[in-house]
C-alpha cells in the first residue's frame, strides 16, 4: 500500500505529543499540517561513519522516502556548503545545514512561549520547516526570518511559497539581526551560539524574549529561554534538553591542526576524566575552558585551547589518571576546578543552571546569580 503523506504526518505529531505530553496541542497540529516533504527536496546525506553520504529521492522510491521524512530525526541538507542534491557520492567534512527534527523545532517554539500577535525573528531559515511552522501558529505577518546562506534562502523561500506561507524573508548574518524589520517580542534561533548577539537585545520590544541554545567548542549545550528586563539586562534558566542546533558559522570552530601529545607538567588528576561525558559535565567544562575543544580517545581525553595552543591529555595509571598539560593555559586545571564547583553543588543537570545576560557581559550560573558561575567569551 504507498505511503499517505497525511497519516504519516499525524502518526509523526501524535509520535512527539506522546514523547512529550507538556507540548502545546497547536505545535502539535502544525507538525501534522505541514508537508515536511515539501522542504526536503529531492535529496539528503546520512552519515556513514567516515562521512556522509547522498540519499537521493528518485533512487530510494517515494514510499521510502516519504518514511524517511516523516521520521522524527535531523537530515543533514549541506556538507562543506555542498548540496545534497549535487551530491554523487560520499562526500566528507561538517554539516552546514540540515533539517532539523521536527520534535526539536516544536520543543524550541513551546520553550520560547511564544503566542498569537508576536512577532518574531527566527534567525536560521535553513529549509523553511521551521520558519512554516512558526507561520502556521502566529500567521505569516507575525514571523521575519533571516538566512545566512543566499542559496538556503532562495530554495526556502520556494518551499515556503508551495506551502502556501508568506512570512518577512532576509538573507544576512543573523547574529546582527535583521534590523531593517525591528522590533521585535520574540528571537528564536535555529542555531546555537557561544554567546548572545548584542544586536539581539537591541532590536527586542520591552519585556522582549530570545530562545537560543548556548553551545561551544567542547559541543555541549543548553537551551534556555530569556527574558530582557526594564533596565536591558536578560535573565532566565536553562531547560534539561540534550540535544542541540549547529553552531552559527561565525561562532564555529577554526579548522584544527594535526594533533601530536606534547608531554609538558603531569599529575595525577583529582576527578575521573570521565565525568566529561555526562552532558551537564561537558558543559561547565565548556563554560570554564571556553576556546577548547574536546576529544574523547579510548585512553582518555584531550582538550586544545583553539586560541593558544595549549593542550592537555589524560592517561590511566594504577587505579587513578595522570594529566599532561602543555601550553600557557594549564586546561585541566581549568576544568577541573570547575568540574569540582559542579559536583559541591550536587552535580545537577542543566534545569539548575541560569544565566544572567547584557550586551556587554554574559555570566551562567548554577543554582542563583551569587553561586558558582562563569563568564562566556562575549
Amino acid at each position: 500500500m504507498p505511503a499517505d503523506p497525511a497519516a504519516l504526518r499525524m502518526a509523526l505529531a501524535e509520535g512527539i505529543r506522546a514523547a512529550d505530553p507538556t507540548l502545546d496541542s497547536e505545535w502539535r497540529d502544525a507538525v501534522a499540517a505541514i508537508p515536511r516533504e515539501l522542504f526536503l527536496g529531492t535529496a539528503a546525506f546520512r552519515p556513514t561513519g567516515t562521512g556522509w553520504e547522498p540519499v537521493h529521492r528518485a533512487g530510494v522510491g517515494e514510499d521510502e522516502w516519504l518514511r524517511m521524512v516523516y521520521s522524527d530525526r535531523t537530515w543533514v541538507t549541506q556538507v562543506q556548503e555542498k548540496e545534497a542534491a549535487d551530491a554523487t557520492g560520499p562526500v566528507s567534512g561538517s554539516p552546514t545545514s540540515s533539517a532539523t527534527l521536527p520534535s526539536l523545532v516544536v520543543r524550541t517554539a513551546q520553550v520560547a512561549e511564544l503566542r498569537p500577535g508576536q512577532k518574531v525573528l527566527e534567525v536560521g531559515t535553513g529549509t523553511g520547516y521551521s520558519t512554516a511552522v512558526l507561520c502556521h501558529r502566529l500567521g505569516a505577518g507575525n514571523v521575519v526570518s533571516i538566512e545566512y546562506d543566499s542559496v538556503l534562502a532562495a530554495s526556502a523561500a520556494a518551499h515556503l511559497n508551495e506551502a502556501g506561507y508568506g512570512p518577512t524573508l532576509a538573507v544576512g548574518d543573523g547574529l546582527k539581526g535583521c534590523k531593517e524589520h525591528a522590533d521585535y517580542d520574540a528571537i528564536v534561533a535555529t542555531c546555537s551560539v557561544r554567546s548572545i548577539p548584542h544586536s539581539w537585545f537591541w532590536q527586542l520590544n520591552d519585556g522582549g524574549t530570545i530562545t537560543t541554545t548556548i553551545s561551544g567548542w567542547m559541543l555541549a549545550a543548553g537551551m534556555i529561554h530569556l527574558v530582557l528586563d526594564d533596565e536591558g539586562t536578560a535573565h532566565g534558566r536553562f531547560t534539561g534538553d540534550t540535544i542541540t542546533y549547529m553552531l552559527a558559522r561565525p561562532h564555529e570552530r577554526p579548522p584544527s591542526p594535526s594533533f601530536f601529545r606534547l608531554d609538558g607538567d603531569a599529575r595525577r588528576t583529582r576527578l575521573d576524566p570521565g565525568l566529561l561525558e555526562d552532558w551537564a559535565g561537558r558543559f561547565v567544562a565548556q563554560l570554564a575552558a571556553p576556546s577548547a575543544e574536546l576529544v574523547t580517545t579510548s585512553s582518555g581525553i584531550i582538550l586544545r585551547d583553539v586560541a593558544t595552543g595549549s593542550q592537555a591529555w589524560t592517561e590511566p595509571e594504577g587505579e587513578g589518571w595522570t594529566v599532561h598539560q602543555h601550553g600557557p593555559l594549564h586546561l585541566w586545571d581549568q576544568v577541573e576546578q570547575a568540574l569540582l564547583l559542579w559536583r559541591d553543588a550536587g552535580a545537577p543537570d542543566l534545569t539548575e543552571f541560569g544565566m544572567t545576560a547584557t550586551p556587554f557581559e554574559q555570566t551562567v550560573w548554577i543554582g542563583s546569580p551569587e553561586g558558582p558561575n562563569w563568564r562566556l567569551p562575549v
